[in-house]
């Protein structure tokens, strides 16, 4: 069997597991034993085959890290909605006291909210934007 055959086949297999695991650097290898295997149809021995799909994956894996889709995206989950689904959520608040708090219904229960800092404190509709504990933090909308 030529050398290719398996090159393709593992690319092949690559992009399968690319397909279970959902990130794109499975399939940035998988483009580098392609040109692993294209070198092999070509004539290239196993030693350039195999560096040269080595430096096409790492290219393609430098490259993916300057797209958006290669960043690290971290976020506090406190204010991270994917992780708290309340956090956009809108509420109503009657009125404040002094220190910027008030206690309001909320998805059936009392809760504090705070005041995010620069706000000014009126009634009205707000929205939530972080939970800190048992404590929702909101601007005005």
């Amino acid at each position: 069997m030529a050398s290719y055959y398996l090159w393709f086949a593992a690319a092949v297999v690559l992009v399968i597991a690319e397909m279970a695991t959902g990130t794109f650097y499975l399939l940035m290898i998988a483009v580098g034993v392609v040109a692993g295997g294209v070198a092999a149809l070509m004539g290239a021995v196993v030693p350039i085959q195999t560096v040269t799909a080595a430096l096409v994956a790492i290219a393609c894996i430098v490259g993916l890290r300057r797209t958006r889709f290669g960043k690290l995206r971290r976020s506090e989950a406190s204010t991270n909605p994917d992780v708290n689904l309340d956090i956009g959520q809108e509420l109503e608040v009657p009125g404040w006291d002094s220190y910027r708090r008030a206690r309001v219904p909320y998805r059936g229960a009392d809760w504090t909210v705070e005041l995010v800092s620069g706000s000014e404190p009126v009634p009205g509709r707000f929205r939530i934007v972080e939970i800190r504990g048992a404590t929702l933090i909101v601007s005005p909308r």
